[in-house]
């Protein structure tokens, strides 16, 4: 809903109502598909013409000068892509706020807030069950809503009532809280929070990068400097062996590996609540598969 909410809100900051939207996977495609709807939607980079298994370098992005905010997905994952670091759009020259969809990687590193808009993410990735939207929007972003857009969706009218204009879903808002607090108790090293949560995930991915970049059988197609911590889609070599890969994962209590339907391959999942030896158990599989196929 929020690919609709946000251009309902933000379109019209500018009488232009240009959006622009950087594509890095699906997700922002979809975005920019619904963002048409709203405004004058343009895509000012895109990675389709790679497969989108890199972001397009920055500085090539063509933003427009009227735009009334530039939108991206920070995490896309299908594709396995990540920005490692939020563009700064001011460098680049634009002074429209930066949208960021941080639904799969919230609460998974930390944001420069410096650079952000305005974030919104759904909650079933590291936050809680589905149902629940967390929407971050800095203060003079509020009250420029199209006219077609429905009052509750209003973020003026939201945070005027504390996000309680309708009865908000409680039983999920409760389990978020919950997984709030659990995090601020994480611990690694010097760290705590969300840092630590980072420093977590930083290692869980490059355990298990390493290990397909050193495999014979195993491969990641995405330019290592853009490389999800969250989602890491790979490709077995040889694709005869995509069943049997996946009915021993399953014998051994590994699942959900299957890629998504319009990229193929495999991909693991290793959001927040996937602890350091699952990732463990995930090599070992991996690294004994390989030798019982060669």
């Amino acid at each position: 809903a929020e690919n609709a909410i946000v251009p309902m809100n933000l379109a019209g900051l500018r009488p232009s109502q240009a959006i622009d939207f950087v594509v890095t996977g699906s997700w922002s495609q979809k975005s920019a598909k619904e963002g048409q709807k709203y405004g004058n939607a343009l895509v000012a980079a895109s990675g389709a013409d790679n497969g989108f298994t890199a972001i397009p370098d920055a500085a090539s992005w063509q933003l427009r000068d009227d735009a009334s905010y530039v939108h991206l997905c920070s995490n896309e994952t299908i594709h396995g892509v990540e920005f490692q670091e939020l563009p700064d759009l001011r460098a680049l020259g634009c002074d429209a706020p930066l949208v960021i969809d941080f639904s799969s990687h919230v609460l998974s590193r930390t944001v420069d807030w410096s650079r952000v808009g305005l974030a919104f993410g759904g909650a079933q990735k590291n936050i809680g069950p589905a149902g629940v939207t967390l929407v971050v929007v800095r203060e003079d972003l509020l009250g420029h809503a199209l006219p077609v857009c429905p009052s509750a969706f209003d973020y003026k009218t939201v945070a005027e009532n504390h996000s309680m204009y309708n009865t908000p879903p409680t039983y999920g808002i409760y389990m978020a809280g919950l997984t709030f607090q659990w995090i601020k108790t994480q611990k690694e090293a010097s760290l705590t929070g969300v840092a630590a949560m980072e420093a977590r995930n930083i290692a869980k991915a490059k355990l298990l990068y390493d290990f397909i970049d050193g495999s014979q059988l195993y491969v990641n197609k995405v330019d290592k400097a853009c490389r999800s911590r969250m989602n890491v889609p790979f490709l077995l070599r040889d694709e005869s062996r995509n069943d049997a890969f996946l009915a021993q994962a399953k014998a051994r209590g590994l699942l959900q590996l299957k890629g998504h339907k319009s990229v193929g391959g495999m991909r693991a999942s290793i959001y927040n609540a996937m602890p350091l030896a699952g990732v463990q158990a995930l090599v070992d599989f991996m690294r004994e598969f390989e030798k019982t196929q060669a």
